[in-house]
């Protein structure tokens, strides 16, 4: 396994003060960043403080004035339309609008993002001369784009003395992947949409007339990256929202077509993601959803949770998947750590409590009661035993069901980052497995656990004795509570 760390916050700051000298430029850059937190959050990616460094000095220093992007969508529009004025003026001297984009533009971007689509679909990032010239590129036009345009697309001879190409980054191979699709879409390229929508979420082979309108054509879209594990195609789908925008249409001019974004249409949009929300599906899945609705502006869900928190009675209301999400999300990106987080508190479904799990990473103390623990509800509190650093000291879990999945919440006690003290399963019930797993991650000595309560808890099968004869030993300096139903 690797661990790819990013910037902190702080570290984000100093990136872009470290890179522009004029402390006036830094200083609007990074106030502008922190006024839309998904583009802040982004910038923990070092590429991208490049990406977005790029974007704004050139918005800030030239005389083509236009607002700020606000959106993921929108900042990487602007930066191909600045890495291709780039080329215009370095590689053929010419000065070109940084909203203009010629014919051969065009057809060699769409290239690229069919060679993105295609080898996103795969998993791959590395891609060969035959690769290119699958899609259309020839070594010529790739060679203007790497030797002029390094930071679209690059060679390298690195692998057997063969040339090997690659996007700078990942989100930039995405991004055009994403284009390409919208293109698509617009210019109704049927093979290439069947492809790649080829069953509903009921298993039904998709037909062209399933896709008929924008919103048919985004929700399928939604719907094919919801149920890949671990999708790979998240942001791909967060940018063909993003280019669902007049705004982002107007920018791109002639690369994605047109299409029938009317406030209406957008409004159905919209609606279509948050009704898919509330359909129970894993609350780190959610949070992409919600990041769709930032890229088509859709901020009422953030302004609704903002008030929620400045209530006094926050029981009364009662959240709904997509609210519970949004909060979760919040609470997990403040500032501020949490010195308690208690479930009970919140007035929401059964998914709505598992879409608010995800906040135990940033909370000293966390109070979950009647929730179905499972491997993708266990994610959440892994992340929070393992992130660097871990704020979690106490963790009480009662009227918990652990299923055999579950085993990130105990392999990671004795990962490095951890720093639990107290463990409790209060009124829980725990399968054979779960003791095998809690006994082996005790005697790996986790070195900040003192405590664990198993006060009324249902062990079940012969992993319970292993497990108690442990405790009882003299090897074993936890202090325990052991009032429990042995099955």
């Amino acid at each position: 396994m690797t661990e790819v760390r990013g910037f902190t916050d702080s570290q984000k700051q100093e990136y872009f003060r470290r890179r522009f000298r004029n402390k006036e430029l830094s200083s609007r850059i990074i106030s502008h960043l922190k006024t839309s937190r998904s583009l802040y959050i982004m910038c923990g990616i070092p590429v991208y403080c490049w990406i977005t460094a790029t974007v704004l000095e050139h918005m800030l220093t030239t005389e083509e004035r236009a607002e700020l992007p606000k959106t993921l969508t929108d900042m990487y529009s602007h930066f191909l339309l600045v890495q291709t004025k780039k080329k215009h003026k370095y590689h053929e001297g010419q000065e070109m609008s940084c909203q203009e984009l010629t014919n051969a533009d065009r057809e060699v971007l769409l290239k690229l993002g069919r060679l993105g689509f295609e080898h996103l679909q795969k998993k791959s990032i590395l891609f060969y001369q035959e690769d290119l010239e699958q899609c259309g590129l020839d070594v010529t036009e790739a060679s203007v784009y790497s030797g002029v345009c390094t930071e679209i697309f690059k060679r390298e001879s690195v692998i057997f003395q063969k040339p090997v190409y690659c996007f700078v980054h990942l989100s930039i191979q995405e991004f055009l992947a994403a284009v390409y699709m919208f293109h698509c879409y617009t210019n109704r390229k049927t093979e290439v949409l069947q492809n790649f929508l080829t069953e509903d979420d009921k298993g039904n082979k998709i037909s062209l007339k399933d896709i008929s309108s924008l919103e048919d054509f985004l929700i399928r879209a939604m719907e094919e990256s919801l149920k890949i594990p671990n999708s790979h195609l998240e942001l791909f789908v967060r940018f063909l929202h993003g280019l669902s925008m007049k705004s982002n249409q107007r920018l791109l001019g002639g690369l994605l077509g047109q299409t029938e974004s009317s406030p209406q249409t957008i409004q159905r949009v919209i609606n279509n993601l948050k009704k898919i929300s509330s359909e129970g599906k894993c609350p780190e899945r959610c949070i992409n959803i919600l990041y769709s609705l930032r890229e088509m502006n859709d901020v009422l869900v953030h302004q609704e949770i903002q008030e929620f928190l400045k209530s006094q009675n926050k029981s009364e209301k009662k959240l709904s998947e997509i609210e519970s999400t949004a909060l979760a999300h919040m609470l997990m990106m403040s500032e501020n750590v949490m010195d308690e987080f208690d479930l009970q508190k919140y007035n929401t479904s059964r998914e709505g409590r598992w879409s608010l799990l995800p906040a135990v990473v940033n909370c000293r103390k966390a109070r979950l009661h009647d929730v179905h623990i499972f491997g993708g509800s266990c994610g959440s509190l892994a992340l929070a035993l393992t992130s660097d650093p871990s704020h979690l000291r106490e963790l009480h879990m009662k009227s918990v069901r652990l299923e055999e999945d579950a085993e990130e919440l105990f392999t990671h006690l004795g990962h490095p980052n951890c720093r639990l003290e107290t463990l409790s399963f209060e009124n829980s019930t725990l399968l054979e497995k779960n003791c095998s797993e809690l006994l082996s991650a005790l005697k790996s000595n986790p070195p900040y656990l003192k405590r664990l309560d198993l006060i009324g808890c249902n062990l079940e099968g012969s992993g319970m004795k292993q497990l108690y004869d442990y405790l009882e030993s003299p090897h074993c300096k936890l202090q325990f509570k052991r009032s429990v139903h042995l099955t």
